[in-house]
């Protein structure tokens, strides 16, 4: 039987970043929702719930979405509205005051955040190590008239879990994680915070909350004519990078793709995972990247699913099997979610200024692309070539036409475009550039941790040195497409994406 979730969020995941004392004769309690967009199995959320009962105050969940961040299109922009749907119909659902606004213009929302921390006893946001986001809270963190907390809901290892420790290779950070789990296993978020921790009025009327001044200004977006055809016309985006129907955000649609993984694919994954042309993986990546579903609710599902109790772990082996006492299948999800996936987290809570670059590559790697750095390329191909795969290889072009139509890309298809970016440029820096620029600007799932990690993963990063070595790649590990096209069936995925 899996523990019963906590009310008190862990002092660890919970942080007081500017200093100032709540005051609780303020009007409300404001959660200022920017990274875990959803409104169940979310610390930040509960927290925020807790001091509202804690000090018989409202609750305002204020969810904006800005204009000026980079690569911003209508692809993620709709993926975030969608997921805004969501959470405003829930939120009717649980008498919730919540307030959506998507900025139109640059600038325009700027203040509003201010504004709402004026009547706020504190306001409480996300943690998160990446991206705009850490700049974000830097910028406001000493303006805002308001005590400010983030809480840490990114992994189910807390951030801080390692103290100031960076791992290197997935084998130690494995080892790490599993002597150090059992705890968070029975640690987990509240399922519905609202629903359990709310009394009724606590929650109810945004207007009654917000000043009429400021819902005059700042109107409450309506989400419903954004989403329609053309809505986001108006907005100073990328429009030339369309939303992508086979991939729909909000917690809603990531809730059914965890229904149907569990039911249906879960018991091939293990198997056949690798291949292009079976579609057995979660396709959860962009929803875990925007907050529309919490690791927390999948690792639960997965391990409810082989019918798991606490009792079951093994001792800690550093092993991606056997540990913790279930079917090989959930095994390899798990090994997914809590080594490969956190292992990204910890490398950019770590290296805020470094883990998108190259000097964050392990010695022997740097010392590796050094010494290849004049090594003859078999093709160098530009950023526009890459860009509409106009290369030479169908395999590496089918993977780069699958992520512009469809903002995904299949995980080994990823391993394997990366690494032939590197052998196609003419220094590691271009390559680095490139696997970013395309990776952000189309994926939904880029511009996150995990997928920084894995693109220095291709340059050697979590990794070890491999031999023989070879032109351009030195002691960096090797692929080919001729290997694939051996290893894979890839004749579907193929022809899908030709």
């Amino acid at each position: 039987m899996f523990p019963d979730p906590i009310q008190t969020v862990p002092e660890n995941r919970v942080v007081a970043v500017n200093g100032q004392s709540p005051k609780r004769q303020r009007k409300y309690v404001l959660y200022w929702m920017i990274a875990q967009r959803r409104l169940d199995h979310n610390f930040g959320l509960q927290y925020a719930a807790k001091l509202a009962k804690q000090w018989n105050r409202p609750l305002v969940v204020f969810e904006p979405l800005r204009v000026r961040y980079r690569w911003a299109s209508d692809r993620l922009h709709r993926f975030v509205i969608e997921g805004m749907r969501d959470n405003q119909a829930k939120a009717e659902e649980l008498g919730l005051a919540y307030y959506p606004y998507v900025e139109e213009r640059p600038g325009n929302g700027s203040p509003l955040l201010h504004r709402l921390a004026q009547d706020a006893c504190a306001v409480v946001t996300d943690e998160y190590p990446c991206f705009f986001l850490p700049h974000l809270i830097r910028a406001v963190q000493d303006r805002i008239p308001a005590a400010l907390l983030t809480v840490d809901s990114n992994g189910v290892l807390p951030l801080r879990a390692t103290d100031e420790r960076t791992f290197t290779v997935a084998h130690s950070y494995r080892r790490f994680m599993q002597k150090n789990i059992a705890a968070e296993l029975t640690a987990f978020p509240m399922t519905n915070p609202i629903k359990e921790l709310l009394p009724p009025g606590l929650g109810e009327g945004l207007t009654e909350h917000i000043d009429p001044k400021t819902l005059r200004r700042w109107p409450v977006t309506d989400l419903t004519q954004l989403l329609r055809q053309d809505g986001l016309a108006r907005i100073p985006i990328d429009h030339t990078v369309t939303p992508t129907p086979e991939t729909p955000g909000g917690t809603e649609e990531a809730k059914r793709r965890l229904d149907l993984f569990v039911a249906k694919h879960l018991g091939l994954y293990n198997d056949d995972r690798n291949h292009p042309d079976e579609v057995v993986t979660t396709g959860l990546s962009p929803h875990l990247h925007f907050g529309h579903i919490s690791p927390h609710e999948m690792v639960k599902r997965l391990l409810q699913r082989d019918d798991w109790s606490i009792d079951r772990l093994s001792k800690p082996n550093g092993k991606n099997h056997g540990f913790f006492g279930v079917s090989p299948e959930v095994d390899a999800v798990l090994d997914q979610l809590l080594t490969w996936r956190e292992i990204g987290f910890n490398w950019a809570f770590q290296n805020p200024d470094t883990y998108d670059r190259l000097e964050s590559l392990p010695d022997w790697a740097q010392k590796s692309l050094a010494e290849t750095k004049d090594d003859p390329r078999p093709h160098v191909y530009t950023l526009e070539d890459f860009e509409h795969a106009q290369t030479h290889d169908p395999i590496w072009n089918a993977a780069q036409r699958q992520i512009v139509q469809t903002g995904v890309m299949h995980n080994y298809m990823r391993m394997l475009w990366g690494k032939k970016i590197f052998h196609w440029t003419a220094t590691a820096q271009d390559a680095l550039d490139i696997m970013v620029h395309l990776n952000n600007k189309y994926g939904l799932d880029g511009r996150d941790p995990n997928s920084y990690c894995g693109i220095l993963w291709v340059l050697g990063r979590t990794d070890r040195a491999w031999g023989p070595k070879r032109p351009v790649f030195g002691s960096v590990r090797y692929m080919t497409s001729d290997s694939a096209r051996r290893k894979l069936r890839l004749e579907k995925y193929l022809q899908r994406y030709a």
